[in-house]
């Protein structure tokens, strides 16, 4: 296992929780899980300004993050919980009935780290636009994070709000595109081509920025490059590639882990490629 980055043990660990996690609950989704757990780990162990501790759901004074993908969640409840919002051990009950951790994730649970329901693809922008906007109106000088799959641009409402985040100049906005190629039904191009991604988000009117997902030295120039670029009329936006599965060999790059959970012999394989020295919960 690479040791160059100091957040490279929490990587593993979370990706050995995410797997864990969707085979305990026999459903799930691990491929976009694994793909993201590099951003989700590198956002919240170093550049997010948070309270674990002392969550609120309005989140004065601190940075916020939405999740639009929500269906990614077993990666955003292993990043949260090794965070500190609430205890590890509580990933054992994923998708169990009455539990805080839902297939997707929801706020009646009162779950710490959640502020929005979300699942239903091609929200979350619309939601990440407000509380920017607030911030802004509260004269709060912070950061709203947000990531969409890249399936899920196949949706109207990304592009209403993108329009909206750019004749509003919400500045202050910072989304990531999880740009795996991949959605449920196969490869992203034969479903619904996006066409030249890039050259669209720029036509939108948005600073278009691009990095690989797992490299976190390559994370740490994008998040600094990316706030950098904001603060200056316009929202920004970062095409982030990855791999569909990272981490685990049968998994990286198709489509078809996208909503599957490994049996008990695909649970060994996988752990045993994901090597950390924390605590499995």
């Amino acid at each position: 296992m690479s040791t160059t980055h100091p957040l490279q043990d929490i990587c593993s660990q979370v990706r050995r929780d995410i797997v864990r996690m969707v085979h305990g609950a026999s459903s799930g989704h691990p491929g976009g899980s694994l793909g993201c757990t590099d951003f989700l780990v590198k956002l919240y162990f170093d550049e997010m300004q948070l309270d674990p501790e002392n969550f609120t759901m309005d989140g004065r004074g601190e940075d916020l993050f939405f999740l639009s993908n929500g269906h990614i969640s077993p990666v955003w409840y292993s990043a949260l919980a090794r965070r500190g919002y609430f205890p590890v051990s509580e990933l054992a009950t994923f998708r169990k009935l009455n539990t805080r951790l839902q297939g997707h994730p929801a706020t009646e649970e009162k779950l710490p780290g959640i502020r929005v329901a979300s699942g239903s693809l091609g929200q979350g922008l619309s939601v990440a636009c407000g509380a920017a906007q607030a911030k802004k109106l509260n004269g709060e000088d912070r950061w709203v994070y947000s990531l969409h799959g890249d399936g899920e641009l196949q949706e109207g409402q990304i592009w209403e709000a993108a329009m909206y985040a750019a004749h509003h100049k919400i500045d202050n906005l910072i989304s990531f595109v999880d740009y795996n190629g991949q959605q449920i039904d196969g490869a992203v191009e034969d479903v619904m081509s996006l066409g030249d991604l890039a050259a669209k988000w720029a036509a939108f009117g948005w600073t278009v920025l691009e990095c690989n997902g797992h490299d976190l030295n390559d994370l740490d120039r994008i998040f600094k490059e990316a706030r950098n670029a904001a603060g200056q009329g316009k929202p920004v936006v970062v095409l982030m590639r990855t791999d569909m599965g990272r981490g685990v060999d049968f998994m990286e790059g198709t489509h078809k882990w996208h909503g599957v959970a490994p049996n008990d012999e695909q649970l060994a394989s996988a752990l045993a490629q994901l090597d950390s020295s924390l605590d499995d919960y």
